[in-house]
């Protein structure tokens, strides 16, 4: 019944097996979000520089894009046996991946609840800081687009962890392997993975 469903909605999902989506995710950051220097001529948000420099919002706000970050995370996620109720980030990297996730949930079942954690929390309303359809006590896995330091990542969990979600793991999309973002973020006691890693940049032409 699940791949009648899968076939209907969505039949670029079964026809792209993972390899063949991580590659076409690389090709296309690639060309849209990617750049690389001789000499460290990046200025990071952490105040140091680089010779790497991502931009991936021309990625995960495209068509394609969405449709294969979608695919890699819930292919990840089964490979790992991880099964969340929610999925978000710090916005506004994360924003696009959570729905990515949440959109090729629904055709694959069990759907996961996306949502957004704001930077500062809102200042009228209910003052929220973590928005979505999730409550305390839901699993949540965590996400980013990027990660340098792990700062952006770390502050997303403590955010998370104060609203009251139970943390399964933290995926990021593109680990630069600068800095020691990874290490610091596991440093947390969460199980850490990238679906990307400057490698899969700087080693293939």
């Amino acid at each position: 019944m699940t791949k009648t469903v899968e076939t209907t909605l969505n039949p670029l999902l079964l026809l792209l097996t993972m390899n063949t989506a991580k590659n076409r995710l690389i090709e296309l950051i690639k060309k849209r979000s990617f750049k690389m220097t001789e000499e460290p001529s990046f200025h990071l948000s952490s105040g140091g520089m680089s010779r790497f420099y991502f931009n991936m919002k021309p990625v995960t706000h495209s068509p394609e894009g969405l449709t294969l970050i979608g695919k890699l995370y819930l292919d990840k996620l089964n490979e790992l046996g991880i099964r969340p109720i929610s999925v978000g980030g710090l916005t506004m990297g994360a924003d696009p991946i959570a729905d990515a996730i949440a959109m090729a949930s629904f055709t694959r079942q069990p759907a996961i609840e996306a949502f957004v954690i704001r930077k500062e929390p809102k200042q009228h309303g209910m003052k929220l800081q973590l928005e979505g359809y999730v409550k305390p006590g839901d699993t949540a896995l965590i996400i980013d687009d990027v990660v340098t330091t792990g700062a952006s990542t770390i502050k997303a969990i403590e955010i998370a962890e104060e609203f009251g979600v139970k943390i399964l793991a933290v995926i990021v999309l593109v680990n630069r392997c600068e800095q020691n973002g990874m290490e610091n973020i596991s440093r947390r006691g969460y199980p850490t993975y990238s679906i990307l890693n400057i490698e899969d940049f700087i080693g293939q032409k």
